[in-house]
Formats: C-alpha cells, sequence, structure tokens
C-alpha cells in the first residue's frame, strides 16, 4: 500500500500519479481505467433562490470522464455517482420521482428524514435507500451537521421526473421544466 501523496506507477503512460491526480490506468486487461480522488473534486454549490432547497455536489462521474446525463450509447457511464451534502435544515430537491431513472442513496454523515408517497421516516449514517422509477422521495437534514451520502443513479437514455407538490415535470435529455395541461390528441396539429 502506498501512503497517501506517494508516487504511484501508471503502466499507461510510464509516468507516475501522486494521490488525488487524475489519471488513466492501465489495468491486468489491457483496458484503460479513470482514477481521481474525491477529495479533489470541487464541490459545486445549488440553492433555490429562498434556500429551502439546498446542496452541494461532487460530481464524481464528471471527474472520471462520464458526461451529463448521458450513458453509455452516447459514450458516457452507465451509472453517475456523487457525493451529496446538505446544510442543516435544508432539503435536497423538491419532492420527486422518475419516470425511468433508478437512485441509491448511501448515508454516510448525519442524520435527517426521508419523505416517501408513504410518509416520512427518519435516515442516519449506515442507512442504504433505493428508489425504483415512480417512487417519489426526498431527503431533509433534520440534524446540527451536514447529511453527506452518496447516490448512485443509472442513465436511462430520457426520462421524465414529475413534482407532485407543485405539478411541475422535467424531462431529460432536454433539460426543461414544464407544466401539463390535458389536451385532445389532434389539438393544434390541424
Amino acid at each position: 500500500m502506498t501512503a497517501r501523496g506517494a508516487d504511484r506507477p501508471n503502466p499507461a503512460s510510464g509516468f507516475h500519479l501522486r494521490d488525488g491526480e487524475l489519471g488513466r490506468i492501465l489495468g491486468e486487461s489491457g483496458n484503460v481505467m479513470n482514477r481521481v480522488n474525491q477529495n479533489d473534486v470541487a464541490w459545486s454549490e445549488q440553492k433555490s433562490p429562498k434556500g429551502k432547497y439546498h446542496i452541494y455536489r461532487r460530481e464524481l462521474t464528471l471527474a472520471l470522464g462520464g458526461k451529463k446525463d448521458v450513458g453509455t450509447w452516447g459514450g458516457g457511464h452507465p451509472f453517475d455517482l456523487e457525493l451529496s451534502r446538505i446544510p442543516p435544515g435544508a432539503i435536497n430537491w423538491p419532492f420527486h420521482s422518475h419516470a425511468a431513472q433508478w437512485e441509491l442513496f448511501i448515508i454516510l454523515q448525519g442524520e435527517g428524514e426521508l419523505r416517501t408517497e408513504t410518509g416520512i421516516q427518519p435516515i442516519r449514517a449506515g442507512d442504504c435507500v433505493s428508489f425504483g422509477p415512480r417512487e417519489p422521495h426526498q431527503i431533509r437534514n433534520t440534524g446540527t451537521q451536514d447529511l453527506l451520502f452518496y447516490v448512485v443513479a443509472d442513465n436511462p437514455q430520457a426520462d421524465v421526473t414529475q413534482y407532485p407538490d407543485s405539478g411541475k415535470w422535467f424531462v431529460k435529455p432536454h433539460r426543461k421544466v414544464f407544466v401539463m395541461q390535458d389536451a385532445a390528441y389532434y389539438d393544434g396539429e390541424e
């Protein structure tokens, strides 16, 4: 085992990597793999205008060369991995469900509550929770320290996110938010 900060040989290039540096390493099978230390990936902050929703994210898949919301069909990875943290009192996202995407949450630190369609339940470090398509969810930090967790999500080619509290919809890959209204199939076509 190499001590943090020590040089490591990189057989793909003949150069040495230091811990925390992004590198492409040739594995035993001859395939190239990407490597990054999560502590070297910058936090990005997302906050709603009034601050109710507030989250910091380390988008690890992007740091490893993945593409935002793009799976293997478009040269991306088959799943996304991010390290997320929610400040005390904040909520990650509005209550929502995905039409196609699966998500897995692995709680590392802190405590909070998980809202689902069946109610609210406590979560804490060590909990693992998964949500399949059409299973609405939301996480609130109820503790006094940041709520830290990993999110692993698959990358369907398209996904529609529904927000039951507000009646909004979000469509990927177009990345558009809208409110739907009922219409007859041929309205506006003739």
